[in-house]
């Protein structure tokens, strides 16, 4: 007789079905996992037997066989032990056959028959929700699974004991609630930088319209401080961002305590950084930080230092939103819609802008071209806002505190990001910000008035602009005027667009 379980494997951020099958039969004593399944999956059987026997049963003196189907998709991480574990449970008679049926499971087991959290229970929940199954996994996922459904039957015991107790009616498991994560560390505030006003403008535009920008200055100017403010004037997450972002973060293992939040992902890695860490990848194919970064902030600091390999290869997904990561055996997509916010220094030396200072290296001109040719055109390009970040004088520090701060500057990002939602809403585009508009609909939302039209032509012949330096000059102009709450977009508009695309900031 063969005893099913049901469980998943994950192809990026999807769940797909995997049904767990044990035979016990007369014969040699042997415990065998079949199904192409990896290390972690093989080892399994070490922690399943011992935590059987320090849950008072022991494993029959028979051969054992575990098939993981379908056999030709590949199997890995530890979350197979449970179901596998239950599995067997279920052939030898310790809980009853049919106790099983109706429920997806996953989880790790400790040699102590405890039952440790695994990642992807999000993903799991929503997919046996779809299938109108319940879900069977760890007690410190179980707040994670509950965001599935309100409906969903979810057990999520801490232990092998508690679930065999809880299927013979000795013990009722409590369903679990969804979880909030709680608000931190409180969010540094704009009020705490002093002059760099244009900056803060920038700053504003970029987060009111999803932009892409860059920040280059000399060091001590403040750029990694406008960067780190960038997240307290953001807007929480949508309920539909939320659930895709919760989902990425549930596959990388990264809800603590399986609790959510509405606030948007802020991701700054080092500049040493591999191709695999940005993007993802790796042996077993896990999400990179563009898609930890999704529908929230990716902020590169020293960008010329990231290897250049590294940093081309963010081109394509910040124009498709997702990244598909191939490998010999399999394939996946995760969504990588993420808003690059970038700095560097104009020379390796970082002085190079400054009035009366000579490089050692070479003439400051020099200099500074060496340096940043680590960046490729194309990827300058994509970024919409390349701004000056000059050096703050001792005059500017000893200012008092500038009357407006996040808050203020919070509630017209806001108002600005409502107006963009209702509009796509009304078009049907499922999209929430002007960067990520498809161009079909570019012309649509921001065709300027005749002024706007004209000077955007002479500057777009002028400055030599690409067809999507085009298309991005007009996102960002519909961004600025919606802004100033205004329908059409006007002549200042598409001025103060150019401004930041200007060239100078990159070619010195």
């Amino acid at each position: 007789m063969v005893t099913r379980v049901s469980t998943v494997s994950f192809e990026g951020i999807e769940a797909r079905p995997v049904d767990v099958q044990v035979q016990i039969m007369p014969g040699s004593v042997v415990f065998t996992i079949v199904g192409l399944p990896d290390k972690a999956v093989g080892e399994s059987r070490e922690r399943v037997r011992s935590a059987l026997v320090a849950s008072g049963l022991s494993l029959p003196s028979k051969r054992i066989t575990v098939n993981l189907a379908p056999a030709d998709m590949p199997k890995e991480g530890s979350h197979y032990d449970l179901p596998v574990a239950l599995a067997v449970m279920a052939a030898i008679g310790a809980i009853p056959s049919d106790a099983l049926d109706g429920f997806a499971v996953l989880g790790e087991l400790a040699l102590d028959g405890e039952i440790t959290p695994v990642a992807g229970v999000l993903p799991a929940a929503m997919a046996a929700n779809e299938r109108d199954m319940g879900l069977i996994c760890p007690a410190e996922c179980g707040p994670e699974a509950a965001w599935a459904s309100g409906d969903m039957t979810i057990l999520a015991p801490r232990s092998l004991i508690q679930l065999a107790n809880h299927f013979r009616g000795v013990q009722v498991l409590s369903p679990p609630t969804p979880a909030v994560r709680q608000p931190g560390a409180s969010i540094p505030d704009l009020r705490d930088i002093k002059g760099q006003e244009s900056a803060k403008r920038a700053l504003e535009v970029a987060a009111a319209g999803g932009h892409n920008l860059l920040m280059c200055g000399p060091p001590g100017s403040g750029k990694s401080m406008l960067a780190a403010r960038l997240p307290s004037i953001l807007p929480p997450l949508l309920p539909r961002e939320l659930l895709e972002v919760s989902m990425v973060h549930s596959v990388g293992g990264l809800l603590a305590g399986g609790a959510l939040t509405d606030r948007r992902p802020f991701r700054a890695p080092h500049h040493s950084a591999s191709m695999a860490a940005l993007v993802g990848g790796g042996i077993n194919a896990k999400p990179g930080e563009i898609s930890l970064a999704h529908h929230g902030v990716l902020f590169l600091d020293e960008l010329p230092e990231f290897l250049p390999q590294a940093l081309d290869s963010l081109r394509q997904p910040l124009e498709t939103g997702e990244v598909a990561i191939s490998r010999a055996n399999r394939r996946v997509v995760y969504p990588a819609r993420f808003q690059l916010v970038a700095a560097m220094n104009p020379c390796r030396c970082g002085h190079a802008t400054e009035p009366g200072y000579a490089c050692k290296r070479a003439p400051n001109a020099k200099c500074m071209a060496q340096y940043q040719s680590r960046l490729s055109g194309p990827l300058l390009d994509r970024i919409d806002l390349q701004i000056d970040v000059p050096a703050v004088s001792a005059a500017d520090l000893m200012l008092p505190s500038p009357a407006e701060g996040s808050a203020e500057v919070a509630i017209r990002v806001a108002r600005a990001r409502e107006i963009q939602l209702r509009r796509y809403a009304s078009l049907g585009a499922s999209v929430s910000t002007n960067a990520a508009c498809p161009p079909g609909l570019v012309n649509d939302v921001a065709q300027p008035d005749a002024a706007g039209l004209k000077i955007l032509r002479e500057a777009a012949d002028a400055m030599r602009l690409t067809a999507r330096g085009f298309h991005r000059v007009l996102k960002l102009a519909r961004t600025l005027a919606d802004l100033d709450e205004a329908d059409k977009v006007g002549r200042l508009h598409i001025a103060e667009a150019l401004s930041y695309r200007s060239r100078e900031v990159v070619d010195g």
